[in-house]
Formats: C-alpha cells, structure tokens, sequence
C-alpha cells in the first residue's frame, strides 16, 4: 500500500497593497515563502474517510470539500504529523488546507493544479502569498482581483469570507540563502480571524488612495529593485516603512503594543528590516548571515522570556511544498 506526503512551507505576508479599489481592483501583495514552521499531511487508502493527528476538526471540513469536488468515492485517511500555529501570521489554514488536497487528489492519480485546489478549498481569495508559497515559493507579488459589481469581488472582504479565485502572480523571485527571517511571536492575543477579520476590513476600508500610491511606490522602486540587486539594506527599509502604511498601518495598531515594540527592538538589535507578518502578532527581522540571525534570535529569545512566546530562525523556501510517495505496511491510529 503506498501513502502520499506533503510538507509544506509557511509564509510571512508583508502587505496587503490595495484596499481602496478605485482602479477596479483590489488586494494584491507581496510575501515570501519560509522553510518553517511546515504542515506535513499523509493521506493513504482506507476503507472510509478518516482523519487522524493535528488539527483534526479543519481537515474534516477540507476533506468533505476535496471528495465531493473530486468525485472520489472511495476511503481515505488522513493524518495530520506537524500543523502550523494558527492565527499567528504564518499562513496555517492556507497550507493545511492545500496540503490535504494535493496529498488527496495525488494519491488517486488526479493531476489538478494548486490554483484548482485553492479554489476548492475557499483560499486564495484576498491574498494569493500562500497559495504561491505553496506553489513555488520566493518572493511574491500578486496582483489581487477584479473589483465591481458582477467582478471577482464586489466588497473588502478577508481570504476566510471571500469566493474569488486565488490571484495571479504578477512577480515571484528567489531570494538569496544567506538572508535570515528572525520570528518572534509573543504571547499575546492571536490575530483577527473568523467575524473580527470581517469586520475589520468593512470598519477601515477603503483605505485613501495616497497611501495606496504610497505602498505601491516603495513596492516598485525600492523593495522590487532590491530583491533583484541583492540589496538587503532597502528590501529591510521598504519593509519596515510599510509597516505605518496603509491596511497594514491598521492591522498593527490593532495588535498589543508588544508587537510594535518588537518591531523597533529588532530594529536596534541589528535586523535590516521588521515587521509584523499579516494580522500577527508574528514579527519578522530580516538579516543577512546565520551568526547574525543567531545574535538576533538571542536577543528576541530574552525579550520574550519576560512576556511569553517563541521564537526561530527561517531561511527562505525558494521551491514551494514537497511531495513524496512513501510504502506503508501499517499505519498508527
């Protein structure tokens, strides 16, 4: 009997681009694929649908949409081995949910794309970072939906309320193994999610066009330039200033104030740019060598001894998830 695997990557968003929508269009962003923290999904033949592991109650309500939309009429299990922090940033649902779909449909030969999947299993439909970490990791731009009456969306809405299919990638680089991603993730309250993330979209959108030109300058002529000339001074300082810019100037006040003092004492501590990855709390530091990422862990690694959390060092994923058949004789219940 054989079993399909996939690891996947996590993700961190940086920004969402446009919330404003006069252009007849919406959404866009740019982020970038990290090496952890994974989901790692088994699915094998069984004489009925079962899940087992991680996460158990989300795989549940994926597999129902992955068969019925598949067609497939006989058994599989799925076991869930690692699952990414929920609500913290990273991208769990995402890549948890992709994860089940292409380990399903691989093991019953069925060659659907990623972006099929995504549309499947409702994501993709605000940001496309995590569906194109999933993919192919790098760096990513994507280029968001239409927007209007009968368009792709007709309202701000986040991924987790939105139908739309996942965006078009508009820019995707790798980026270079010597830069770090510092993580930190206080022990705070998680991020928006379910109801509250609606709300928030529909209490502080549309966001005013200057800020959206604004975003999008610093996009194209300085953290754009910066991935393909290797510098990582500007792609740390465009991220770093987008922090008070636009959606994202919301979703980080609407944080604890130990994100952003995070955020400023990675800064002093040494770090080219930081930020907080989507609705956080999750922080970044992007550094360039593994003693200086490692001098940045410790540092973050103190502060949060005092206020709870956990912290690691991510290298970027430059080639999305993994899959692998393995043979299996038995499988744990």
């Amino acid at each position: 009997m054989k079993a399909i695997c996939v690891k996947t990557p996590a993700r961190l968003h940086f920004t969402l681009i446009d919330l404003n929508g006069s252009l007849g269009r919406v959404d866009g962003g740019i982020g970038v694929a990290i090496d952890r923290p994974n989901v790692i999904v088994r699915a094998t033949f069984s004489d009925n649908h079962e899940v087992y592991g991680l996460r158990k109650d989300v795989v549940e309500a994926v597999l129902e949409k992955v068969v019925k939309a598949l067609n497939i009429n006989s058994g599989v299990r799925v076991e869930v081995l690692e699952a990414i922090p929920e609500h913290v940033g990273l991208g769990s649902k995402t890549q948890l949910s992709l994860a089940v779909a292409k380990a399903v449909s691989s093991l019953f030969g069925l060659n659907y794309d990623v972006r099929r999947l995504a549309s499947i299993t409702g994501r993709g439909g605000t940001s496309g970072i995590g569906v194109a970490a999933f993919e192919k990791g790098g760096f990513i731009l994507d280029g968001g939906h239409s927007f209007g009456k009968g368009k792709d969306k007709e309202k701000f809405l986040p991924s987790s309320a939105s139908s739309a299919p996942p965006a078009p990638v508009l820019v995707r680089y790798t980026l270079p193994e010597n830069w770090f991603f510092v993580v930190g993730v206080p022990n705070v309250d998680k991020g928006a999610h379910g109801a509250k993330e609606v709300n928030i979209f529909e209490k502080f959108c549309p966001i005013p066009n200057r800020e959206v030109e604004a975003i999008c300058r610093l996009i194209l002529m300085k953290i754009l330039p910066a991935v393909v000339e290797r510098d990582l001074s500007s792609f740390g300082e465009g991220l770093t200033e987008i922090q008070g810019l636009g959606f994202k100037k919301f979703e980080v006040s609407l944080q604890s104030p130990l994100v952003k003092e995070l955020i400023d004492s990675m800064l002093k501590w040494g770090a080219a740019g930081a930020g907080m990855s989507s609705f956080g709390p999750a922080v970044f530091g992007v550094i360039e060598g593994r003693k200086a990422a490692e001098s940045l862990l410790s540092e973050v690694e103190s502060y949060l001894s005092t206020v709870g959390g956990e912290c690691f060092i991510a290298n970027v994923n430059n080639t999305g998830a993994q899959f692998f058949e393995e043979a299996v004789l038995t499988l744990r219940s």
